[in-house]
């Protein structure tokens, strides 16, 4: 299996938020390399085959910020 690819769009207003999101996913296992924009909104995360869209999910929305949309590799999820 090869890596997964997840990007997500999360509204971030401040550096402290972007850096939540930066904090979260550097904790999270099987988190390869991640992107973090607070001017573009996005994350773009590339993990491990093992790893899910929902547990990406699920540690992004742990800071409190409202994700708007993902995809997984090329295909739109649901949030």
């Amino acid at each position: 299996m090869s890596d997964h690819q997840y990007k997500f769009n999360v509204t971030m207003t401040c550096g402290g938020c972007s850096g939540a999101v930066e904090r979260i996913l550097k904790r999270l296992e099987g988190v390869k390399t991640f992107d973090v924009s607070l001017e573009s909104q996005t994350a773009n995360i590339t993990t491990e085959p093992t790893v899910s869209y929902d547990t990406v999910l699920a540690a992004i929305k742990k800071t409190g910020k409202t994700v708007n949309s993902g995809e997984a590799d090329g295909q739109t999820m649901s949030v």
